[in-house]
């Protein structure tokens, strides 16, 4: 939608491997990326904008360590409706996991 990408990655049994959420989709755009065995990772997007009379680059993931869980999690719930139920409850379920559990990795 225009708030959120979800990527998810599965392995060959459809287990789910990892995922990704973007969000602030436009503007101060993030990605909460986890992957089982791994854990977490929470950068900014650099949308390669911003180089004045140049082309624009390929946007690209930098460390950004401030992650809002709770409002964002909320936003999610709201924007998820089209998604498979289950799907969301292990986004959810997953995200709620994050180190600390206040939102700072």
């Amino acid at each position: 939608d225009n708030s959120f990408d979800l990527i998810v990655w599965h392995v060959p049994d459809n287990h789910i491997a990892g995922f990704q959420l973007c969000y602030r989709k436009g503007v101060d755009e993030h990605a909460l990326t986890w992957w089982e065995g791994k854990g977490f990772s929470h950068n900014r997007i650099d949308d390669g904008e911003g180089r004045p009379a140049r082309y624009k680059m390929t946007p690209i993931l930098v460390p950004d360590g401030t992650f809002e869980m709770d409002h964002v999690l909320s936003l999610f719930e709201k924007e998820s409706k089209l998604l498979e139920p289950e799907l969301v409850k292990i986004v959810m379920e997953t995200v709620k996991k994050y180190p600390d559990g206040k939102g700072k990795g």
